[in-house]
Protein backbone atom coordinates (compact mmCIF):
# COMPACT_ATOMS: atom_id res chain seq x y z
CA UNK A 1 0.00 0.00 0.00
CA UNK A 2 1.10 3.39 -0.96
CA UNK A 3 1.35 6.19 1.48
CA UNK A 4 -1.18 8.53 -1.14
CA UNK A 5 -4.29 5.93 -0.23
CA UNK A 6 -4.68 7.20 3.05
CA UNK A 7 -3.99 10.54 1.54
CA UNK A 8 -6.99 9.97 -0.50
CA UNK A 9 -9.31 8.50 1.62
CA UNK A 10 -9.02 11.34 4.00
CA UNK A 11 -9.18 14.02 1.51
CA UNK A 12 -12.62 12.00 0.41
CA UNK A 13 -13.86 11.64 3.78
CA UNK A 14 -13.05 15.52 4.24
CA UNK A 15 -14.78 16.48 1.49
CA UNK A 16 -18.46 14.82 2.30
CA UNK A 17 -17.65 16.47 5.56
CA UNK A 18 -17.73 19.85 4.61
CA UNK A 19 -19.12 19.31 1.36
CA UNK A 20 -21.32 16.49 1.07
CA UNK A 21 -23.50 17.51 -1.63
CA UNK A 22 -20.62 17.43 -3.83
CA UNK A 23 -19.78 13.51 -3.09
CA UNK A 24 -23.78 12.65 -3.34
CA UNK A 25 -24.15 14.11 -6.31
CA UNK A 26 -21.45 11.17 -8.35
CA UNK A 27 -23.68 8.39 -6.42
CA UNK A 28 -25.02 7.78 -9.59
CA UNK A 29 -21.01 7.35 -11.04
CA UNK A 30 -20.56 4.48 -8.37
CA UNK A 31 -20.83 1.61 -11.15
CA UNK A 32 -18.51 3.34 -13.92
CA UNK A 33 -15.98 3.78 -11.54
CA UNK A 34 -15.75 0.32 -10.00
CA UNK A 35 -16.76 -0.90 -13.77
CA UNK A 36 -13.09 1.62 -14.76
CA UNK A 37 -11.13 -0.07 -12.16
CA UNK A 38 -12.60 -3.70 -13.12
CA UNK A 39 -11.08 -2.70 -16.63
CA UNK A 40 -7.99 -1.85 -14.73
CA UNK A 41 -7.62 -5.30 -13.37
CA UNK A 42 -8.01 -7.36 -16.42
CA UNK A 43 -5.32 -5.88 -17.91
CA UNK A 44 -3.03 -7.40 -14.84
CA UNK A 45 -4.59 -10.85 -15.52
CA UNK A 46 -3.41 -13.93 -17.81
CA UNK A 47 -5.22 -16.22 -19.07
CA UNK A 48 -2.69 -18.40 -16.99
CA UNK A 49 -4.08 -16.93 -13.56
CA UNK A 50 -7.83 -17.93 -14.71
CA UNK A 51 -6.53 -21.23 -15.74
CA UNK A 52 -4.81 -22.25 -12.31
CA UNK A 53 -8.36 -20.68 -10.73
CA UNK A 54 -10.22 -23.95 -12.99
CA UNK A 55 -7.40 -26.28 -11.69
CA UNK A 56 -8.40 -25.53 -7.92
CA UNK A 57 -11.98 -26.04 -8.08
CA UNK A 58 -11.59 -26.32 -4.11
CA UNK A 59 -10.88 -22.34 -3.48
CA UNK A 60 -13.91 -21.49 -5.20
CA UNK A 61 -15.92 -24.05 -3.49
CA UNK A 62 -14.52 -23.07 -0.27
CA UNK A 63 -14.85 -19.85 -0.65
CA UNK A 64 -18.08 -20.01 -1.90
CA UNK A 65 -19.50 -22.09 1.26
CA UNK A 66 -17.84 -19.91 3.79
CA UNK A 67 -19.58 -16.83 1.65
CA UNK A 68 -23.45 -18.63 2.41
CA UNK A 69 -22.71 -19.81 5.96
CA UNK A 70 -20.43 -17.90 7.63
CA UNK A 71 -21.74 -14.73 7.35
CA UNK A 72 -25.66 -15.08 7.12
CA UNK A 73 -25.42 -17.48 10.53
CA UNK A 74 -22.54 -14.83 12.01
CA UNK A 75 -25.34 -11.54 10.62
CA UNK A 76 -28.33 -13.66 12.63
CA UNK A 77 -26.55 -14.32 16.08
CA UNK A 78 -24.71 -10.73 16.74
CA UNK A 79 -28.44 -9.27 15.62
CA UNK A 80 -29.80 -11.92 18.19
CA UNK A 81 -27.00 -11.09 20.93
CA UNK A 82 -27.18 -7.67 20.71
CA UNK A 83 -31.00 -7.55 21.41
CA UNK A 84 -31.55 -5.23 18.02
CA UNK A 85 -35.16 -4.39 17.22
CA UNK A 86 -37.27 -6.38 14.16
CA UNK A 87 -35.96 -4.07 11.61
CA UNK A 88 -32.01 -4.09 12.49
CA UNK A 89 -32.51 -7.40 12.68
CA UNK A 90 -33.79 -8.11 9.26
CA UNK A 91 -31.45 -5.28 7.87
CA UNK A 92 -28.64 -7.34 9.34
CA UNK A 93 -29.57 -10.49 7.97
CA UNK A 94 -30.23 -9.37 4.44
CA UNK A 95 -26.70 -8.34 4.81
CA UNK A 96 -24.97 -11.24 5.72
CA UNK A 97 -26.99 -12.98 2.84
CA UNK A 98 -26.04 -11.22 -0.05
CA UNK A 99 -22.96 -12.33 -2.23
CA UNK A 100 -19.25 -10.68 -2.27
CA UNK A 101 -18.41 -7.12 -2.92
CA UNK A 102 -17.14 -5.49 -6.22
CA UNK A 103 -14.74 -3.77 -3.71
CA UNK A 104 -13.53 -7.33 -2.74
CA UNK A 105 -11.48 -7.11 -6.08
CA UNK A 106 -9.79 -4.21 -5.25
CA UNK A 107 -8.90 -4.82 -2.18
CA UNK A 108 -7.46 -7.92 -3.34
CA UNK A 109 -5.24 -6.55 -5.92
CA UNK A 110 -4.03 -3.98 -3.76
CA UNK A 111 -2.91 -6.48 -0.99
CA UNK A 112 -1.64 -8.97 -3.58
CA UNK A 113 -4.13 -11.67 -3.07
CA UNK A 114 -5.00 -13.92 -5.90
CA UNK A 115 -7.20 -11.74 -7.91
CA UNK A 116 -8.25 -14.00 -10.57
CA UNK A 117 -10.09 -15.97 -7.88
CA UNK A 118 -11.06 -13.02 -6.22
CA UNK A 119 -13.16 -12.21 -9.38
CA UNK A 120 -14.15 -15.59 -9.67
CA UNK A 121 -15.91 -15.79 -6.16
CA UNK A 122 -17.30 -12.33 -6.84
CA UNK A 123 -18.99 -13.30 -9.91
CA UNK A 124 -19.91 -16.96 -8.78
CA UNK A 125 -21.60 -15.95 -5.31
CA UNK A 126 -23.22 -12.85 -7.24
CA UNK A 127 -25.21 -15.52 -9.59
CA UNK A 128 -25.86 -18.10 -6.72
CA UNK A 129 -27.63 -15.20 -4.56
CA UNK A 130 -30.39 -15.06 -7.10
CA UNK A 131 -31.76 -18.33 -5.23
CA UNK A 132 -29.74 -18.44 -2.27
CA UNK A 133 -30.19 -14.60 -1.04
CA UNK A 134 -34.19 -15.33 -0.75
CA UNK A 135 -33.69 -18.77 0.38
CA UNK A 136 -31.37 -17.80 3.26
CA UNK A 137 -33.09 -14.67 4.36
CA UNK A 138 -36.53 -16.99 4.28
CA UNK A 139 -34.63 -19.73 6.49
CA UNK A 140 -33.63 -17.44 9.09
CA UNK A 141 -36.31 -14.36 9.14
CA UNK A 142 -38.87 -16.68 7.41
CA UNK A 143 -39.70 -12.76 5.68
CA UNK A 144 -39.77 -13.10 1.75
CA UNK A 145 -37.45 -11.20 -0.39
CA UNK A 146 -37.27 -10.96 -4.17
CA UNK A 147 -35.34 -9.76 -6.89
CA UNK A 148 -34.96 -8.01 -9.97
CA UNK A 149 -33.24 -11.04 -11.20
CA UNK A 150 -33.01 -9.47 -14.77
CA UNK A 151 -31.30 -5.85 -13.26
CA UNK A 152 -29.13 -7.93 -10.77
CA UNK A 153 -27.72 -10.30 -14.14
CA UNK A 154 -27.15 -7.06 -16.45
CA UNK A 155 -25.44 -4.64 -13.67
CA UNK A 156 -23.24 -7.86 -13.07
CA UNK A 157 -22.45 -8.59 -16.59
CA UNK A 158 -21.71 -4.28 -17.30
CA UNK A 159 -19.89 -3.64 -13.99
CA UNK A 160 -17.80 -6.75 -13.87
CA UNK A 161 -17.49 -9.02 -16.97
CA UNK A 162 -17.81 -6.65 -19.55
CA UNK A 163 -15.40 -4.28 -18.47
CA UNK A 164 -12.63 -7.37 -16.73
CA UNK A 165 -12.77 -9.37 -20.51
CA UNK A 166 -12.44 -5.88 -22.40
CA UNK A 167 -9.03 -5.74 -20.44
CA UNK A 168 -8.27 -9.20 -20.30
CA UNK A 169 -8.08 -8.96 -24.25
CA UNK A 170 -6.51 -5.66 -24.72
CA UNK A 171 -3.94 -7.02 -22.58
CA UNK A 172 -3.12 -9.94 -24.54
CA UNK A 173 -3.17 -7.68 -27.95
CA UNK A 174 -1.05 -4.97 -26.82
CA UNK A 175 0.57 -6.46 -24.06
CA UNK A 176 3.95 -4.75 -24.84
CA UNK A 177 2.24 -1.47 -25.69
CA UNK A 178 0.25 -1.13 -22.05
CA UNK A 179 2.70 -1.40 -19.79
CA UNK A 180 2.63 1.93 -18.74
CA UNK A 181 -0.64 1.80 -18.38
CA UNK A 182 -0.07 -1.17 -15.72
CA UNK A 183 1.69 0.48 -14.17
CA UNK A 184 -0.56 3.50 -13.12
CA UNK A 185 -3.75 1.19 -12.25
CA UNK A 186 -2.43 0.72 -8.42
CA UNK A 187 -2.79 4.37 -7.71
CA UNK A 188 -6.01 4.93 -9.74
CA UNK A 189 -7.26 1.73 -7.78
CA UNK A 190 -6.50 3.85 -4.78
CA UNK A 191 -8.03 6.92 -5.99
CA UNK A 192 -11.25 5.19 -6.81
CA UNK A 193 -12.08 3.39 -3.71
CA UNK A 194 -11.19 6.79 -1.95
CA UNK A 195 -13.67 8.17 -4.25
CA UNK A 196 -16.43 5.80 -3.39
CA UNK A 197 -16.13 6.04 0.52
CA UNK A 198 -16.56 9.30 0.52
CA UNK A 199 -19.31 9.00 -1.52
CA UNK A 200 -20.89 6.40 0.45
CA UNK A 201 -20.04 8.57 3.67
CA UNK A 202 -22.06 11.74 1.73
CA UNK A 203 -25.05 9.68 0.95
CA UNK A 204 -25.42 7.90 4.37
CA UNK A 205 -24.46 10.89 6.86
CA UNK A 206 -28.33 11.33 7.61
CA UNK A 207 -28.49 7.74 8.88
CA UNK A 208 -24.97 8.22 11.14
CA UNK A 209 -27.30 9.71 14.18
CA UNK A 210 -28.79 6.49 14.30
CA UNK A 211 -26.06 4.41 14.73
CA UNK A 212 -24.86 3.41 18.32
CA UNK A 213 -21.76 2.22 19.86
CA UNK A 214 -23.05 -1.29 20.34
CA UNK A 215 -24.68 -1.50 16.66
CA UNK A 216 -21.27 -0.08 15.33
CA UNK A 217 -19.46 -2.89 17.36
CA UNK A 218 -21.42 -5.36 15.75
CA UNK A 219 -20.82 -4.31 12.45
CA UNK A 220 -17.21 -4.81 13.41
CA UNK A 221 -17.42 -8.01 14.76
CA UNK A 222 -19.85 -9.12 11.59
CA UNK A 223 -17.04 -7.93 9.35
CA UNK A 224 -13.69 -9.39 11.29
CA UNK A 225 -15.64 -12.56 11.75
CA UNK A 226 -15.98 -13.13 8.22
CA UNK A 227 -12.45 -12.22 7.55
CA UNK A 228 -10.94 -14.35 10.30
CA UNK A 229 -12.85 -17.35 9.79
CA UNK A 230 -11.99 -16.67 6.13
CA UNK A 231 -8.45 -17.18 6.67
CA UNK A 232 -8.21 -19.26 9.72
CA UNK A 233 -10.42 -22.09 7.62
CA UNK A 234 -8.34 -21.69 3.97
CA UNK A 235 -5.29 -21.97 6.49
CA UNK A 236 -6.56 -25.75 7.90
CA UNK A 237 -7.28 -26.65 4.01
CA UNK A 238 -3.22 -25.76 4.02
CA UNK A 239 -4.53 -23.82 0.87
CA UNK A 240 -1.54 -20.87 -0.30
CA UNK A 241 -1.08 -17.89 1.51
CA UNK A 242 -2.30 -15.52 -1.55
CA UNK A 243 -5.12 -17.85 -1.40
CA UNK A 244 -5.94 -17.41 1.76
CA UNK A 245 -6.09 -13.30 2.14
CA UNK A 246 -8.45 -13.71 -0.78
CA UNK A 247 -10.91 -16.19 0.40
CA UNK A 248 -10.99 -13.84 3.29
CA UNK A 249 -11.31 -10.65 1.78
CA UNK A 250 -14.33 -12.26 -0.25
CA UNK A 251 -15.78 -14.18 2.88
CA UNK A 252 -15.45 -10.88 5.04
CA UNK A 253 -16.70 -7.98 2.51
CA UNK A 254 -20.21 -8.29 0.95
CA UNK A 255 -22.31 -6.68 -1.59
CA UNK A 256 -23.53 -3.79 0.48
CA UNK A 257 -25.37 -1.60 -2.27
CA UNK A 258 -27.44 -5.19 -3.09
CA UNK A 259 -27.85 -5.40 0.53
CA UNK A 260 -28.92 -1.52 1.15
CA UNK A 261 -31.51 -1.80 -2.55
CA UNK A 262 -32.96 -4.95 -0.67
CA UNK A 263 -34.08 -3.83 2.33
CA UNK A 264 -35.08 -0.28 1.21
CA UNK A 265 -37.53 -1.99 -1.24
CA UNK A 266 -38.73 -4.27 0.96
CA UNK A 267 -38.40 -2.99 5.01
CA UNK A 268 -37.62 0.50 4.92
CA UNK A 269 -34.93 2.91 5.26
CA UNK A 270 -33.99 1.53 9.20
CA UNK A 271 -33.18 -2.21 7.78
CA UNK A 272 -30.94 -0.35 5.05
CA UNK A 273 -28.79 0.82 8.03
CA UNK A 274 -26.73 -2.31 8.73
CA UNK A 275 -25.70 -2.16 5.00
CA UNK A 276 -25.01 1.38 4.82
CA UNK A 277 -22.34 1.23 6.81
CA UNK A 278 -21.09 -1.86 6.32
CA UNK A 279 -20.19 -0.51 2.77
CA UNK A 280 -18.11 2.06 4.71
CA UNK A 281 -16.44 0.12 7.74
CA UNK A 282 -15.37 -2.85 4.74
CA UNK A 283 -13.46 -0.60 2.73
CA UNK A 284 -11.87 0.71 5.81
CA UNK A 285 -11.03 -2.48 7.08
CA UNK A 286 -9.63 -3.64 3.71
CA UNK A 287 -7.30 -0.71 3.85
CA UNK A 288 -6.04 -2.04 7.46
CA UNK A 289 -5.76 -5.30 5.78
CA UNK A 290 -3.46 -4.27 2.69
CA UNK A 291 -0.95 -2.50 5.48
CA UNK A 292 -1.02 -5.63 7.45
CA UNK A 293 0.01 -7.70 4.83
CA UNK A 294 2.31 -5.15 3.73
CA UNK A 295 4.32 -4.82 6.75
CA UNK A 296 4.30 -8.74 7.08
Amino acid sequence: MSVSFPIFIITALFISIFEPNLLSSLKSYIPIFLGLVMFGMGLTITFDQIKQVFLNPKWLITGLLLQFTIMPITAFSLAKLFGFSEELLIGFVVLGCCPGGTASNVIAYLSKAHLPLSISLTIASTFLSLFLTPLLVFILIKEIIDFDILALVKSTFWIVIFPLIDGIILRRIFIKKIDLLIRFFPKFSELMIALIIGIIFSVSSDLLKEVTITFFLAIVMHNLIGLSLGYCISQYFNFPNNVKKTISIEVGMQNSGLGIALTLIHFGKLASLPSAIFSLWHNLAGLFLIFLWKKK
